[in-house]
């Protein structure tokens, strides 16, 4: 059956709306519904680990060279420790004459104890005296009052009783100073130990500062960015040399805000880096950043002007590279990579 011109232009105007149809909902389809999100604006990144000295000095010694694979802990330089030495020296005889010092007044103490019981004795022995001299002069006044006693008798038991309670009472003083004097010791014993603290304090202040003058690497990675030289003078802070941890990489992709209304951390990744065209990597989405790049920007844009132009704004999504792939040991910080997000597990 041949067609008619007639059924062959409604035919035509039908596959021609449909395929309008068709362009316009492809057109017009949001970008988020794509199952796959891909961009190239991404790159590989790790967590860099500045060095710098904790104290200032003249560099003896540089033990790594640029580019050197370390390990956490590896000696990266050394700083000349003559000083930090000299002060530890100090440090330690401070603490010996502190050391000294609460000993010497340990054995006060011991001694001030003997000398307590010393005059407890005395005042033991005096208090028997008063009351046998009282006990004296009761007799002597008896006997005088029957007239069987003489007066200067009588006399001399009650200056025996003065005496005898003047010396009691001499030595109840001593005692009680003997006492006290126990007690200054304590609180000097106490000041004596607050001072042995401190010294050991600083001891410990000074030999933690010789440990500064080795600088040892933090974590493990590769050298960069070296710029100390044997001989020079370093400055507490001054960043001397960079790690890179190449064993510990990640991917920051940048993906526009219209890409990301269906991408969870989770979801898998592929990826390909420029220098690599040929090796393909895989990973997952780690996490997806809080605010767009431009939000961090020192001077962040305010569009509140008349003249807005709306602008598709990009988010940093972390993605975690998988381990044990091959080709992993070729990638370096800084490539750019590009980078497909399979969305379609939610």
């Amino acid at each position: 059956m041949v067609l008619s011109r007639r059924s062959f232009r409604v035919i035509a105007v039908l596959v021609l709306l449909i395929l309008a149809g068709a362009g316009f909902y492809t057109l017009n389809r949001p970008e988020s519904s794509a199952t796959w999100q891909n961009t190239n604006d991404a790159y590989v990144q790790a967590d860099l680990t500045r060095v710098s000295p904790q104290i200032a000095g003249r560099v003896e010694r540089v033990l790594v060279k640029e580019n050197q694979p370390v390990h956490a802990g590896e000696p990266l330089l050394e700083i000349d420790h003559r000083d930090a030495s000299i002060k530890v020296d100090e440090a330690r005889a401070a603490l010996a004459q502190a050391a000294a010092e609460v000993t010497g007044l340990q054995a006060r103490l011991q001694r001030q104890q003997s000398t307590i019981d010393q005059a407890h004795a005395r005042l033991s022995a005096n208090r028997a005296a008063v009351t046998l001299a009282e006990q004296e002069r009761s007799r002597y006044q008896d006997l005088a009052q029957r007239g069987a006693g003489t007066v200067q008798a009588l006399q001399r038991a009650h200056a025996e009783l003065a005496a005898k309670r003047a010396s009691q009472a001499g030595d109840q003083a001593a005692y009680a100073a003997a006492k006290q004097e126990l007690e200054v010791l304590r609180a000097d014993i106490e000041q004596a130990r607050a001072a042995h603290d401190t010294a050991q304090a600083r001891l410990d202040a000074a030999e933690l500062a010789l440990s500064y003058t080795r600088i040892a690497a933090p974590v493990s990675g590769t050298v960069a960015q070296k710029v100390v030289r044997p001989g020079a003078y370093v400055n507490i802070g001054e960043t001397l040399l960079t790690l890179v941890p190449l064993a510990h990489l990640y991917i920051t992709a940048h993906f526009r805000e219209t890409q990301i209304a269906h991408m969870r951390a989770g979801q898998p990744v592929r990826f390909t880096v420029d220098a690599l065209p040929d090796v393909p990597f895989s990973g997952k989405v780690a996490s997806l950043g809080p605010a767009s790049s431009v939000s961090f920007s020192p001077i962040p844009p305010h569009n509140a002007s008349g003249n807005f132009t709306k602008i598709v704004q990009r988010l940093p999504v972390r993605i975690a590279v998988d381990p044990d792939q091959p080709g992993l040991q070729r990638l370096k910080v800084g490539m750019s990579v590009v980078v497909d997000v399979d969305t379609r597990t939610d």
